[in-house]
């Protein structure tokens, strides 16, 4: 069974095929700027040549039909040799808590999900529907990034405001980078050679978007992303956890709507608000060791908040054996781990100084033997749990049509 795994984004499109047991990429790539005068392509064959074109994709259905071209023209003989098309999926708010197969009822709930996280959603189902056309014959499986999370406990999800609005609106933390943090906890517990439901881990995926797990016996006790991915930790636009009051004084003061807020939440704040300089944390550890303060501190802040998040986090588990880290900062920054762990000594953390520098998206353990907590740089791998979800849910569909 040959399954195709898309990620639609507002403006691109993330793609991977992979073969019989999702054990191997058969070509991956993506196309950005959809939309824009030119878009860029990237495609990786099997071989591991690489495609790099600039061109004109007007919308996601060309996008689409780009993709499937490629494949047909480098990786398969026809699209019918596609079985299933395995679908990220941003929310699927609580009536939806397992991947499923889309048929008319869970496109129904998707729509309804498409408030709760209107940046992403309308691109999540746009992308299905392109598919149902294109790609007929094939089983469509949404996998969620909010499923993960559907074992967090209702006193650690609803909010202290007044439960009418949980009632009515379903306002209440989801969490997202499920996917992400499913797969590094399972390849965690495959690293140790130990039963995953023996472990306590807290998953650290640090990128751009950026969220802390804490996970025992398997599954998520909580969450640093909330209602929405702005929640939890400060990130590279978003400012995180902040006093509701500044949100209210600052509309006040700079006479903003609530579109230009938002804005401002989600696009000018975190480390890019704050050093005034770049989203990217590569750009800020070059700037900072130039001599830039706003660099610096912006820095310094993104450190203290993701060891205060993983401290926070200790009591929930009721310990740690396992700290992971994972995504872009998380698999490349040495400095960062290295000064996050060091804010987390007490916990008995001991890093290996050497192993850090040594794991720059490179899987491994980067704690010495001597400490008490496993520190794991795994890189994630969302494609391929969402490859193995879908072949899962696509067996079930046949099964039950033969």
């Amino acid at each position: 069974m040959k399954v195709l795994v898309l990620n639609c984004g507002s403006s691109s499109v993330k793609y991977a095929i992979f073969d019989d047991g999702a054990d191997k990429v058969l070509a991956d790539g993506i196309v950005e700027r959809i939309g824009g005068f030119k878009s860029k392509l990237k495609h990786r064959f099997g071989g591991g040549a690489i495609l790099e074109q600039e061109r004109v994709v007007p919308n996601h259905e060309e996008a689409l039909k780009i993709i499937i071209d490629l494949l047909i023209n480098g990786t398969i003989k026809n699209i019918s040799e596609i079985s299933a098309v395995g679908h990220r999926i941003v929310h699927g708010g609580e009536k939806i808590n397992r991947p499923v197969a889309i048929d008319g009822k869970v496109l129904k709930l998707l729509n309804e999900c498409a408030e709760l996280a209107p940046l992403h959603m309308p691109h999540n189902i746009l992308g299905i529907n392109v598919c149902q056309r294109i790609l007929r014959h094939a089983v469509q499986v949404a996998v969620f990034d909010t499923d993960f999370h559907q074992t967090i406990p209702d006193y650690a999800y609803i909010y202290p405001i007044p439960y009418e609005y949980y009632e009515k609106y379903k306002v209440r933390k989801y969490g997202f980078h499920g996917i992400s943090h499913k797969y590094v906890a399972k390849r965690a517990a495959e690293i140790l050679n130990v039963n995953i439901e023996e472990l306590k881990i807290i998953s650290c995926h640090l990128g751009n978007g950026a969220s802390l797990c804490a996970i025992k016996n398997g599954k998520s006790l909580d969450t640093t992303m909330g209602f929405t991915p702005l929640a939890g930790l400060m990130m590279g636009t978003r400012c995180g956890d902040i006093d509701p009051a500044v949100v209210l004084y600052l509309m006040e003061k700079e006479g903003t709507c609530l579109d230009e807020i938002a804005r401002i939440l989600n696009e000018r704040s975190g480390v890019l608000g704050i050093s005034g300089l770049s989203s990217d944390f590569r750009d800020l550890e070059k700037a900072a060791e130039k001599g830039s303060d706003k660099a610096l501190l912006a820095l310094e802040m993104f450190i203290y908040r993701v060891a205060k998040g993983i401290g926070s986090f200790i009591p929930v588990l009721g310990g740690l054996d396992v700290l992971i880290f994972t995504a872009g900062v998380g698999e490349n920054s040495s400095t960062i781990r290295s000064r996050v762990c060091k804010m987390l000594q007490c916990l008995g953390i001991e890093l290996d100084e050497h192993l850090n520098l040594e794991k720059r998206g490179i899987e491994g353990i980067i704690s010495t033997p001597a400490s008490d907590v496993k520190v794991i740089v795994i890189p994630t791998d969302e494609e391929k749990l969402i490859a193995k979800e879908t072949i899962k849910v696509a067996e079930e569909v046949f099964t039950l049509v033969n």
